[in-house]
């Protein structure tokens, strides 16, 4: 008997690892949706695009720090879409010397090559990005354009995640994703079958992301789960990037740190803590966001720890 599978539209494999439990896991490798446009950010910028296309905004401005997956991918989407791009960027101090900057960070470099012009704040401005003064003393200096949030959650977004799931999906018992922002979690909450219960896993500190899963969905089949974010946002250690590189060898998957591999970590010890009936069948959304590795393995090196493998960085 095969105790527990990974599987997107592919043959599965067999996880030895889990050998002996009676559960079914399978992956929806929405990481392989695009090279660029990964996972879901090609969901949330689906319809966000089509909107600006359609009252012909001709600039996309949008938010996101150093090595921000959703920087990468609009700046690629906005290529793609013949529109320009402008990324707000948090810290200051990489405007100081943009050649060296682009020489050490491969998302701003792909960025620029894409054609996004990178405006660099200081975090304290950064963290008034909602304000009127933020919009007074640096947006009003832009072209008109059609702004996207950090991390892309907005209504529009929920909307293209929602097509994460179909109606094939309905046999699933437990869904389960990672969440940054929540706009990913609240699609698929929308567009999940009633029976269903969503496993939504933070990758950051603290319970608010309850209210934001809530500003886009009313339903109630689904569990914030915060014991798996290692220390808060883009945090990580030792044992999360050994299990990465020993998924990724077995398994001919890679996860990112900050978001899958984060989910991935905590839904395998809810396995092995025999946290699900025998035969339950679970899918795990796998949301990309590996552009980013390459970032982290710099921080990692630069401290002598443990690095992610099997990943070109």
């Amino acid at each position: 008997m095969q105790m527990i599978k990974f599987s997107e539209k592919t043959s599965p494999t067999q996880n030895k690892s889990l050998e002996g439990y009676n559960v079914r896991l399978d992956i929806r490798r929405e990481d392989l949706l695009h090279s660029h446009i990964s996972g879901n950010k090609y969901r949330k910028l689906k319809y966000n695009l089509a909107f600006a296309k359609a009252n012909n905004y001709k600039t996309l401005l949008t938010y996101g720090g150093a090595f921000s997956n959703h920087i990468a991918a609009t700046a690629a989407a906005g290529k793609k879409a013949g529109l320009k791009t402008i990324g707000i960027i948090r810290g200051e101090e990489l405007g100081r010397d943009l050649s060296r900057t682009l020489r050490e960070n491969k998302t701003l470099a792909f960025a620029v090559s894409q054609g996004m012009k990178l405006k660099f704040v200081s975090r304290s401005t950064y963290r008034e990005k909602d304000t009127k003064r933020f919009r007074e003393s640096v947006l009003n200096k832009f072209e008109p354009f059609y702004e996207i949030p950090e991390g892309g959650t907005n209504a529009l977004a929920v909307k293209g995640c929602m097509e994460i799931l179909t109606e094939t999906d309905h046999h699933y018992d437990y869904i389960c994703c990672p969440a940054g922002t929540g706009g990913t979690a609240a699609g698929i909450i929308e567009a999940s079958a009633p029976h269903q219960e969503i496993l939504v896993f933070s990758a950051l500190k603290g319970v608010f992301l309850r209210e934001e899963i809530k500003k886009y969905t009313i339903k109630k089949n689904w569990r914030l789960l915060t014991d798996y974010h290692f220390g808060g946002y883009a945090k990580v250690n030792d044992d999360l990037i050994q299990f990465i590189n020993s998924f990724n060898e077995k398994q001919g998957i890679p996860l990112d740190p900050i978001y899958t591999g984060k989910m991935m970590y905590g839904l395998m010890d809810l396995v092995k803590k025999g946290c699900f009936p025998e035969n339950t069948r679970i899918l795990a959304v796998h949301t990309g966001g590996l552009q980013g590795i390459a970032g982290i393995n710099a921080r990692l090196r630069a401290k002598n720890a443990p690095f992610l493998i099997h990943i070109d960085d």
